[in-house]
């Protein structure tokens, strides 16, 4: 799996050998300066904000016993894949965590950027790099504690790839977040028809349903890449109060956390084989967060 996340540094744009997909980033190029408008384009994500922040948050802390009040998640070295403009990197940041944003749209990094330098605390505990996930695996081996992915794995272009590289640089033990959107008919209605074509809560051309992911196969391609996972939740926007909320069905947005349980199984390895975990996760949906 090394070799295979390596040899696309070489190439990071390439079609065949990266996760990024080239025409998903002329659809954001052309909306990078719109990330911090509340009202606009990105007015979702930016109230995803209050399940996904505290999510990520109450999961952590609930796996350690060491933490600071007023700066819960100190210490914790956290890579935003696929940042954007920082909507999520800078709550992040305010809890304390030493977070790196990377997004391979150069626009984005920017907008990011210019918004964090508002904030000296920000500027402080946030760097942003223009980048692919393949780009960083060599100079981040095992660097960092957690990994978010957030509204980011239904954009890229070998998912399985991704994943790799995620637990290339993931300690042992540490914690990746992902939110997507599963691959049902009523996602197609609601996701695109409802949402891009005639609400216009994203815009359209945004999303491809053939990209979403169902959470089996999510789960699936983790477990058999080291991964553990502990909880799927369901998540609901509600375009009328522009809120989401956690639900019990994931048959439109879910959120999953899994932890990095060793490396897929290699001769010497001395860590717990993944087979193990398979039967330990709770995949439900709507677990406490």
């Amino acid at each position: 799996q090394l070799s295979l996340c390596r040899f696309t540094v070489k190439r990071p744009f390439s079609t065949t050998h990266s996760s990024v997909d080239s025409e998903e980033i002329k659809k954001f190029q052309l909306l990078a300066h719109k990330w911090w408008d509340e009202e606009g384009e990105y007015a979702a994500l930016h109230s995803m904000n209050d399940i996904r922040v505290p999510f990520i948050r109450d999961t952590l802390l609930s796996m350690s016993s060491n933490y600071h009040l007023g700066n819960p998640l100190s210490g914790i070295k956290i890579l935003d894949v696929g940042c954007g403009g920082g909507l999520l990197s800078e709550p992040l940041g305010r809890l304390g965590a030493s977070v790196t944003g990377i997004d391979p749209v150069e626009d984005n990094i920017r907008t990011a950027d210019r918004h964090k330098s508002f904030d000296p605390v920000l500027a402080e505990r946030i760097q942003y790099k223009s980048s692919s996930l393949e780009e960083i695996v060599e100079e981040s081996m095992e660097t960092f504690d957690v990994i978010v992915a957030s509204e980011v794995v239904e954009h890229v272009a070998d998912l399985e790839m991704f994943i790799k590289c995620c637990s290339q640089v993931l300690k042992l033990e540490g914690s990746l977040f992902i939110t997507t959107i599963n691959k049902t008919q009523l996602s197609y209605v609601l996701g695109i028809v409802v949402a891009e074509k005639i609400m216009g809560i994203v815009p359209e051309g945004t999303h491809e349903w053939e990209k979403f992911v169902p959470p089996e196969e999510l789960e699936r391609l983790l477990e058999s890449n080291g991964f553990s996972v502990r909880s799927v939740k369901g998540m609901l926007y509600n375009p009328l109060s522009g809120s989401w909320s956690w639900v019990q069905s994931t048959s439109l947005n879910y959120a999953l956390h899994a932890v990095r349980a060793g490396a897929p199984p290699q001769p010497h390895a001395t860590d717990t084989p993944p087979e193990t975990d398979v039967q330990q996760h709770s995949g439900t949906a709507g677990t406490a967060g």
